[in-house]
């Protein structure tokens, strides 16, 4: 069982920073596919970024400005967002997977309760 909580949402002025953590427990860590996700109000849950090892991917909308980053030290998922934009507005969710399986298109199967990340124009 892995138990994630995340931090950092909050409210920001389009052009700036946020930095969302996502802490997990669990001693196998390293080894899990960890993803960052995002609803906002009416919208479908959609991909934002997500790291196994040393390997990152990003959503075509937030290349460029989002990079995430792990800590296995401290079992935390970073999400650095810079020049945000009133579309990134959304609940933002950790997520963590089996690795290579989900790595590789399978479903991640812990979630963390969210945090908001508000955009103002």
């Amino acid at each position: 069982q892995v138990q994630l909580v995340e931090s950092g949402g909050g409210l920001v002025q389009a052009g700036g920073s946020l930095r969302l953590s996502c802490a997990a427990s669990g001693r196998t860590f390293s080894s899990y596919a960890m993803g960052w996700f995002r609803q906002a109000h009416g919208k479908d849950r959609e991909f934002v970024a997500a790291i196994w090892w040393s390997s990152t991917r990003y959503a075509d909308s937030v290349k460029g400005r989002f990079t995430i980053s792990s800590d296995n030290a401290k079992n935390t998922v970073y999400l650095q967002m810079n020049n945000l934009k009133p579309e990134d507005t959304a609940v933002y969710y950790c997520a963590a997977g089996a690795g290579l399986s989900t790595w590789l298109g399978g479903k991640y199967d812990y979630w963390g309760q969210g945090t908001q990340v508000t955009v103002s124009s």
